[in-house]
């Protein structure tokens, strides 16, 4: 049998063909996938695109041009990172992710921020401006302030910038800080900006209520200011402390204390220099007669024992700092009976019509403590027996936190008395096993 070698030429041919056309099809299909870009990770790359997300506060395009990023820029894994790190140093965001794609025009980045906690913005001693063109100047520099800020970051440097060049085109040439502080009417925190070197006084100190013009305490305390270095700060502590407590005893229980008015009596040759005149700007609103009191969630206290406390009759002017007083008698009284969490949630509600206020004071009693295990460290023998002998709480009773109180104020003194020990300090606490409803008391003599 003869095998043939050699493949007609036909055949040949049309394999031909058809491997042109393969050929043709995949060169076709190639040549219009992009050109791969270099990934950051790879070495350099055209940063195509920029987006933040996440902000609640502030739009991506503000951030983009807070931190000075443009596209069209040559960047790397390290310059993305780099960007990360600046965003966090800010303080205006908790958190800041990031992740990116590539393209045939280059990289496109996004990067996820959440917002951080902001603090509102007060300023202490700026007597030359008011707060809405303090806060003016801020924002013509400084894009991500929006009236509050961060309480770390370096936005709060930024912002020292922008106020010292806001009062240097005002001819006041100074340093300006910033610090966290308390809030003098509120359980709050807010960012301070203060004039470094400000030699500024008060010379006066007014109101613009009759009230507070002729009320002796309130005249009697303004020494605490006048003749005193100018300080915002320092005047709402002064009118929180001494001013609102009188108004709301004489039942304005919803005044408010406005920017006060300041003046410079007398152009000082040195702006930072010279004395001003203080006008403090009351609100006092109306002023409430006392309605009553509606308790809720109190099984174990009743309702009876709870009105007891209250020294007060529908019709008499609703003394604010009476009222406070009855909030506290209410938690004493549950205390008194082991209930050492209890809570109470008072609403107002105020009838302008009638012009008198009432409460709805809801209750959550907790769980009812009894004593523990009374511990005691650095006492003789002799001084533990006194101690323990004197201590008015006895196992597994009720624990009486009123009188407990006592005996930490009055019972121990008393116990060592003829002993000649003395203590520089006692540390006192109470540690709570709330699943088991018991309350461990731990003195510590030192």
């Amino acid at each position: 049998m003869q095998v043939s070698l050699h493949t007609p030429p036909d055949e040949v041919r049309s394999k031909r063909r058809i491997l042109a056309a393969l050929l043709t099809i995949v060169f076709s299909i190639f040549s219009t996938l992009p050109a791969r870009a270099a990934a950051p990770q790879d070495g350099n790359a055209h940063l195509d695109a920029v987006e933040v997300t996440g902000s609640s506060r502030f739009t991506s395009k503000q951030i983009v041009e807070a931190i000075g990023l443009r596209t069209g820029t040559t960047t790397n894994r390290e310059g993305l990172q780099q960007i990360a790190d600046k965003l966090s140093a800010i303080g205006t965001f908790a958190t800041v992710r990031y992740h990116f794609t590539t393209v045939a025009t280059g990289v496109r980045v996004t990067y996820e921020v959440t917002d951080a906690a902001a603090l509102p913005v007060t300023f202490d001693n700026f007597p030359w401006f008011s707060d809405e063109e303090l806060s003016a100047g801020i924002k013509k520099s400084v894009i991500l302030f929006e009236g509050s800020a961060p309480a770390t970051g370096t936005l709060l440097d930024t912002m020292d910038e922008a106020l010292m060049k806001f009062m240097d085109a005002h001819g006041i040439h100074a340093q300006v800080t910033h610090r966290v502080i308390p809030q003098a009417d509120k359980d709050l925190r807010v960012l301070e900006f203060h004039v470094e070197d400000a030699a500024i006084t008060i010379q006066s100190f007014d109101f613009s209520d009759p009230l507070a013009k002729t009320e002796h305490h309130i005249q009697d305390r303004l020494p605490d200011l006048i003749g005193k270095p100018y300080s915002r700060s320092k005047i709402d502590a002064f009118e929180f402390e001494q001013v609102r407590p009188v108004y709301l005893a004489h039942g304005y229980l919803r005044v408010q204390f406005d920017s006060p008015e300041v003046k410079f009596p007398e152009p000082p040759a040195n702006p930072l220099a010279g004395a001003v005149a203080v006008t403090s700007r009351i609100e006092t609103g109306p002023a409430y007669k006392f309605s009553g009191i509606e308790w809720s969630g109190n099984a174990a206290v009743s309702n009876a024992d709870l009105n007891g406390i209250i020294q007060m009759q529908p019709g008499d002017t609703a003394d604010g700092t009476s009222i406070e007083g009855i909030w506290k008698r209410a938690i004493e009284k549950y205390q008194e009976n082991g209930f050492l969490g209890a809570d109470l949630s008072p609403t107002q509600q105020f009838d302008n019509t009638a012009g008198k206020v009432s409460y709805a004071v809801k209750i959550t009693e907790g769980p009812q403590y009894h004593m523990g295990n009374l511990v005691l460290t650095g006492l003789s023998v002799e001084g533990e027996r006194r101690i323990r002998r004197a201590f008015p709480i006895p196992k597994d009773a009720l624990f009486d936190k009123t009188a407990y109180d006592i005996f930490i104020d009055k019972g121990m003194k008393a116990a060592f008395q003829g002993l000649p020990v003395h203590y520089d300090k006692i540390g006192n606490f109470l540690q709570l096993d709330t699943p088991n409803a018991k309350v461990d008391v731990l003195l510590d003599f030192q």
